[in-house]
């Protein structure tokens, strides 16, 4: 195992600010926007007009919706293989969002409040969009001309990290006859840094080290993106999407090691990663014979050149060691998609298909630290190659309801795809798996539904497992693994919803997950390890959220948002043959917000707590577990019309939560191997100071 120098394992700090939520100046009212501001709206929904928002001062639908009880905005989970169906659980006059790169927050940012109609919460399972179930938000937005926003991010962290000066968004939508677009410029960045102690013990507990650790680093990611709808009448309606970004990322973890004997060892150990990316998509909606065609292509490219160099250096004059590994990764996306939609038999269908073309190329180089100052390359093959996936797939869908309150869904699809990987462990291999689903919703009552689905789905690889390579901060090697396959799963999600009236609203999930090919860390060869399919796996868990409004209590205008997640995992060790939760995965979470909107003035404050805990990971040399808690609180005060600006102030961890890591690490392969060192850190992360303004223009 090389590296294997009683190394430091360090993490990215989360940044964890509270969000502000930008407002216009709020007319003066004795009470909050009343219930008589929700109306029903079609399909066993729910309606929220401008006035029911008013007394938060929206400045976008993103603030917008972020109100709604019990609704919270979703992109979907991740992981969505090339454009399929619908995920995302927000639709813009009832449409998809275009595109992939712009996450839905970033995109309802962009519509003004003012150009919002109305917001209809309505069951997914009864559109005649295929894929999407539970709860979801149709804005319904009426462009009126015209209008600019703006947003900047600013503060500091008491310890560790420079200033974070320049993050936020300026953006321009407007109309010219009709054409509507949209055009942002923005910079989402982070600043990060943790200090503390490490120790360094053996098997039987003794002291091996005691280390002086610290680490900080920054993330920059400009962005210019543009969106254009035109209209050419007779149902005819054309998107074209267009973004360019570059990444900015560095970290430096400086540390000093005393150990019980031999020299004291300064290590320097610094990471850096940049690279520009870009996405263009369309898409074209016309009539076709009984129903409407929709056209949609898309590329994508990203370019990452990351370097890692790790130096140590002892006081006794001997030389000094260390190792650098680089890589240049360049990523691809190109897609074409079909979807005809019509209605017969008083039902929606829907055919559709894509093709996607993915691909990855990248070079890996491994140097090692010379006695006279230079770095010598080391042969590293397995970390340069290339990795290709042609994919096809079809599906067809049908929508009806069953009865005035009962609504059905159902998807049947296949998938081909070829994987085909290059340089020096060339291989390839074609695939045909169904995937589809099944979904039922029922709506009892004007304030009350449930959903149920049973989805069969494809999982999405990460190109880069196929091909080795090297993380010097904590001292392991993945080798590659061309014969990586994507896990396969059913899916049960249940639903229900019920709103309460002057109280807010509830929401219950209850799901189970069945995979094959599950993907951890798994053996190769004698001593090695990599990304692979470990066999079957299985989830299950339970989530309640809502929204509480304090109103019947007298405390007007202060409510309170809960979201808490369970999870029981089970999958078996390729190491050890235990069952075990899966390696890091969220085990449990708990997310807290108050907020209260001081009725009659332009005053908001509040506070929020989140807590979580994650699985502890499982490799070959090593076991241990890395969080960050116990509970993040933060505090945050704000004006609604300082000038006609929305200003916000707030102070993260107030409680001190830290940075934490255990790990055990062993001489020889798991299980049977001797433990080489076992190391436990526990860093400051301190308070976190953030100020934002906003505004219209």
């Amino acid at each position: 195992m090389p590296f294997a120098k009683l190394p430091v394992s360090a993490s990215l700090i989360a940044l964890a600010a509270m969000q502000c939520a930008p407002a216009f100046a709020q007319d003066a009212a004795d009470e909050p926007a009343s219930e008589t501001a929700v109306s029903a709206a079609p399909a066993n929904g729910q309606s929220y007009e401008p006035a029911y928002f008013e007394q938060f001062a929206p400045r976008n639908a993103r603030d917008m919706v972020a109100r709604i009880p019990g609704f919270s905005i979703s992109d979907g989970g991740g992981g969505q293989r090339g454009l399929g169906q619908a995920t995302g659980n927000v639709l813009i006059n009832g449409k998809r969002f275009s595109g992939k790169s712009e996450s839905l927050r970033d995109q309802l940012s962009r519509i003004p409040a003012a150009d919002v109609v109305r917001i209809d919460i309505v069951e997914g399972a009864t559109l005649d969009i295929p894929g999407l179930t539970g709860q979801v938000a149709n804005v319904i937005v009426n462009n009126t001309g015209a209008s600019g926003q703006f947003r900047w991010n600013t503060g500091f962290r008491a310890h560790n990290t420079e200033a974070q000066l320049y993050g936020g968004e300026v953006s321009l939508t407007g109309k010219s006859g009709a054409l509507d677009f949209t055009v942002a410029l923005s910079n989402r960045n982070d600043r990060f840094g943790a200090d503390g102690p490490n120790i360094l013990t053996d098997g039987t507990g003794a002291l091996i080290e005691t280390q002086d650790t610290k680490f900080s680093g920054k993330f920059d990611n400009p962005k210019l993106a543009t969106n254009f709808t035109y209209d050419f009448g007779g149902d005819v309606l054309a998107h074209f999407n267009a973004s360019y970004g570059e990444d900015f990322f560095s970290r430096n973890e400086p540390e000093t090691g005393f150990p019980v004997s031999g020299p004291v060892r300064t290590r320097d150990l610094r990471t850096y990663e940049d690279g520009p990316e870009y996405e263009l998509s369309a898409d074209l909606a016309f009539p076709l014979g009984p129903g409407a065609l929709k056209l949609i292509a898309l590329e994508r490219f990203e370019r990452d050149n990351f370097s890692t160099q790790l130096m140590d250096s002892f006081d006794d004059g001997s030389d000094p060691e260390g190792f650098r590994f680089t890589q240049i990764g360049e990523a691809g996306e190109r897609i074409g998609r079909f979807e005809y939609g019509w209605n017969m038999w008083s039902s929606d269908w829907q055919i559709s298909g894509e093709a996607a073309f993915n691909r990855l190329n990248r070079v890996s180089g491994l140097f090692e630290l010379a006695p006279d100052g230079t770095f010598t390359q080391l042969a590293f093959p397995e970390g340069t190659g290339g990795v290709r996936e042609s994919r096809y797939d079809g599906s067809l869908s049908f929508g009806t309801q069953l009865t005035p309150k009962l609504s059905l869904q159902a998807i049947a699809g296949a998938e081909y795809s070829q994987i085909e990987q290059t340089g020096v462990a060339a291989n390839a291999r074609t695939f045909l798996r169904p995937k589809g689903s099944l979904a039922l919703a029922w709506n009892p009552a004007d304030d009350f539904d449930l959903s149920l689905e049973l989805r069969r789905q494809v999982g999405q690889l990460s190109f880069g497992d196929f091909l080795a390579s090297v993380a010097l901060d904590d001292g392991n090697e993945n080798a590659g693994n061309n014969e990586l396959v994507p896990d396969q799963s059913w899916k049960l999600d249940f639903e229900m919803n019920k709103r309460l009236g002057a109280w807010g609203s509830a929401k219950l999930t209850i799901g189970h997950a069945w995979f094959e090919d599950f993907i951890d860390f798994f053996p190769v060869g004698a001593t090695g390890e990599a990304r692979g399919n470990i066999g079957n796996a299985q989830r299950t868990s339970v989530g309640l959220s809502g929204t509480i409004k304090l109103d019947p209590l007298g405390i007007n205008g202060a409510q309170i948002e809960a979201n808490g997640v369970r999870r029981w995992m089970r999958v078996t060790d390729p190491f050890v043959g235990v069952t075990r939760p899966f390696s890091r995965d969220t085990v449990a979470f708990l997310d807290l917000d108050f907020r209260h909107d001081i009725p009659g003035s332009d005053i908001a404050y509040g506070a929020s707590l989140f807590t979580e805990e994650n699985a502890p990971y499982s490799r070959r040399f090593e076991i241990g577990r890395d969080f960050e808690g116990p509970s993040f609180v933060s505090l945050f005060v704000e004006h609604k019309d300082v000038m006609g600006l929305t200003v916000n102030a707030s102070v993260g961890n107030v409680a001190g939560a830290r940075q934490k890591n255990f790990r055990t690490v062993f001489a020889d392969p798991r299980p049977g191997g001797d433990v080489l060192f076992n190391e436990q850190s526990d860093r400051r992360i301190g308070p976190m100071f953030r100020f934002s303004v906003s505004g219209n223009f």
